[in-house]
């Protein structure tokens, strides 16, 4: 796929462009977004990733809908990926008790943040992948592995969340001279003539930190659908915009998504084996068949990584909804009785948290 320089630089002023026009419209002024605003936007973003999907199909030159397909796969994937790591946002949010008005801000930061990460490993990617074909092993070994972590974690009964949420506190506190309270949404304030950050500041840090750990997975996921760049850098920047409406619109949800963790596992694992299927149809290890490619070696079409992905996303998502309303109306867990609280624990974002009048802020620096 060749992609000229225009192109590229017109993609990032639109992603750019969307990402300001999210702050001035929705983020500047601080709010509790209500149900109707974040599902008109979600349905907003995830219209403009399918159509921008279909463009890839019908523009692209030769072999056009194989790339859009690479494209709304790995969209997909990413997308299923960035819903499982809201637990995450979720549990740092509730930790560092940011008032519900103020999470807007914290999350398009990370998106930010993650854009431009991930935006770093994919290009270093592409140029590993160009001198290494061997790196596809690698990659399909490290879904493996991701993919029994998630499924480890989806069977895990032991509950470690709240130590280790405070020591994280304790150790940014120890390390950050931050105010005890919130200043609105300010990073930094004054207290006694002191200029100290604010716990905004930590919890933007803590959600940069996660954003790097996650470019750890979805990196290498990706790479096992698509190794054009321009495909990898657009589906990671689409499934991030939107993230946003997404986090309050299906907040009440994310405890009843149970099956989520196993979903990916299985969406990890076959794309796993993809990408070792691939490595050996592309293969130059020496001790591997004498180090010539292996033709015979069947390589999975596009069409079966979309329905498969697809597939396993919807199913997961409809289990989970059915299986978790049965145990409510049972009365117990959504999760089931011992369930896991690692991720699912955390105040749903729905409540509604203090107003800026509930609190005392500093001064402005």
């Amino acid at each position: 796929m060749n992609v000229p320089l225009w192109l590229w630089g017109a993609t990032i002023a639109l992603i750019v462009g969307m990402i300001v026009f999210d702050f001035v419209g929705h983020v500047r002024k601080p709010h509790d977004p209500t149900l109707k605003e974040s599902a008109i936007w979600s349905a907003v973003y995830v219209a403009f990733a399918v159509v921008f999907g279909i463009g890839i199909g019908v523009l692209a030159g030769p072999d056009s809908w194989t790339y859009g397909g690479e494209y709304l796969a790995g969209w997909l994937t990413e997308k299923a990926l960035s819903v499982d790591n809201l637990f995450v946002f979720l549990l740092i949010m509730t930790s560092f008790k940011v008032p519900r008005a103020y999470q807007q801000k914290v999350l398009l930061i990370g998106i930010v943040i993650a854009i431009v990460m991930r935006g770093a490993f994919i290009a270093l990617g592409a140029v590993i992948i160009e001198q290494f074909v061997a790196v596809f092993y690698l990659f399909g070994a490290f879904l493996f592995v991701l993919a029994y972590q998630q499924i480890r974690e989806a069977t895990k009964k032991e509950d470690h969340h709240d130590d280790g949420e405070s020591k994280l506190i304790t150790t940014l506190r120890r390390v950050i001279p931050t105010s005890q309270d919130y200043d609105g949404d300010k990073l930094r304030t004054k207290i006694d003539g002191k200029k100290m950050f604010t716990p905004m500041f930590l919890v933007i840090l803590a959600i940069g930190f996660t954003d790097l750990l996650f470019a750890f997975d979805s990196i290498p996921a990706i790479f096992g659908i698509t190794q054009e760049p321009y495909l990898v850098f657009t589906a990671n920047a689409f499934a991030l915009l939107g993230l946003r409406q997404l986090y309050f619109l299906i907040g009440g949800l994310l405890e009843r998504l149970i099956y989520l963790a196993h979903a990916l596992s299985i969406i990890l694992a076959f794309i796993g084996v993809k990408l070792v299927l691939h490595a050996l149809h592309e293969n130059n290890l020496p001790f591997i068949n004498g180090g010539q490619p292996l033709d015979n070696v069947p390589e999975i079409p596009i069409w079966l990584s979309l329905l498969v992905i697809a597939g396993t996303i919807a199913v997961a998502a409809v289990a989970s909804i059915v299986v978790s309303r049965r145990r409510l109306e049972a009365g117990g867990n959504p999760e089931g009785a011992s369930a896991s609280v690692e991720g699912r624990t955390a105040q749903a974002p729905t409540e509604h948290a203090p107003s800026a009048d509930d609190r005392t802020p500093g001064s402005r620096d």
